[in-house]
């Protein structure tokens, strides 16, 4: 039985479509990989290439820029285990991950929320909370050393007040110099992410406030009981960035401390700055590098589950 000519149209218009619908799709696929090839190449040259080879690096044995590389497969990672300054380390780096982030987190969201209410004057004071982050770190190491110094502004203050006895020499002392750089961190850490949850905070339907108001609830009832769950995969964002910022963070024991007095200020982030540049031993640097590359890893990982979790 033939077809008939409307039948035979259908099946040519059918076929024509599909031939539109196959080419389109063809040029789409064209467009993208144009689109992406730059920033595809970008991230294979600058980034993914040197992360391997920091692990090729982290195999060999490697004691100077000008000196022949020896493979040594897995013994810079052997040599981690048994070395007794990474216990040092990593209590160091334990103490400045728990007060750096319970000191910066909830008190930069606290300050968030406020500057999201957008009370007169909120612009400016958004402008003065996010000028920390704007300073160089040697320019706030500056700062810092000044207002600790023995005769610096913190002693000088604490004199005039009575509180003599207090005094101390902030960075020359084991007892308070790993408390005097986390204190650096807090004071620019809270302003910069406050900045970063007011552009968030801002973005929430106003009703739910007004609703919550309506009921009698206040500010600070709304702030944790409404705007804080509703922000924790944000939250999470937050913790996850002052984390790898601390973990892998040595510029003000470079700055101010050299990783003392003693090993006071000893931190992962220091050693691999000391073993690549000071002791020059790039392979074990690596070796380090490495593991901080997994631990960030896995930090990642479990903050966004936890955080994952608590939202839902």
């Amino acid at each position: 039985m033939t077809p008939s000519k409307k039948t035979i149209a259908v099946e040519k218009k059918i076929l024509s479509n599909a031939e539109y619908s196959r080419r389109n799709a063809q040029r789409r696929r064209v467009s993208f990989i144009f689109l992406v090839a730059p920033a595809l190449g970008w991230f294979l040259a600058f980034m993914l290439w040197p992360l391997l080879n920091m692990f090729y690096i982290s195999t060999t044995s490697w004691n100077a820029l000008n000196m022949p590389k020896k493979f040594i497969f897995l013994d810079n990672f052997v040599r981690i285990f048994h070395d007794p300054k990474m216990a040092i380390a990593l209590h160091n780096t334990g103490t400045y991950l728990l007060v750096g982030i319970l000191g910066v987190v909830p008190f930069a969201f606290m300050l968030g929320f406020f500057l999201s209410l957008r009370k007169p004057g909120y612009r400016i004071l958004r402008t003065i909370f996010f000028s920390p982050s704007m300073l160089s770190v040697a320019a706030l190491a500056m700062v810092f050393l000044g207002l600790y110094r023995p005769n610096g502004m913190l002693n000088t203050f604490l004199t005039s007040i009575g509180l003599s006895a207090l005094t101390r020499v902030w960075l020359g002392n084991q007892a308070t110099v790993l408390g005097a750089l986390i204190a650096i961190d807090i004071w620019g850490g809270i302003g910069f992410y406050s900045v970063l949850f007011f552009a968030a905070l801002v973005n929430l339907p106003d009703e739910l406030y007004e609703a919550a108001m309506l009921d009698g609830a206040g500010y600070w009832t709304i702030m944790w009981k409404i705007a804080f769950p509703l922000m924790l995969d944000f939250i999470g964002l937050v913790v996850i960035l002052q984390f790898l910022s601390i973990l892998s963070g040595a510029a003000y024991m470079i700055l101010l401390t050299g990783g003392g007095p003693g090993t006071a200020t000893f931190t992962l982030g220091y050693y691999l700055y000391d073993q690549a540049f000071l002791s020059h031993r790039l392979g074990y640097s690596q070796a380090l590098g490495v593991m901080l590359f997994f631990i960030g890893i896995v930090a990642i990982v479990l903050i966004r589950r936890i955080t994952s979790r608590w939202s839902s």
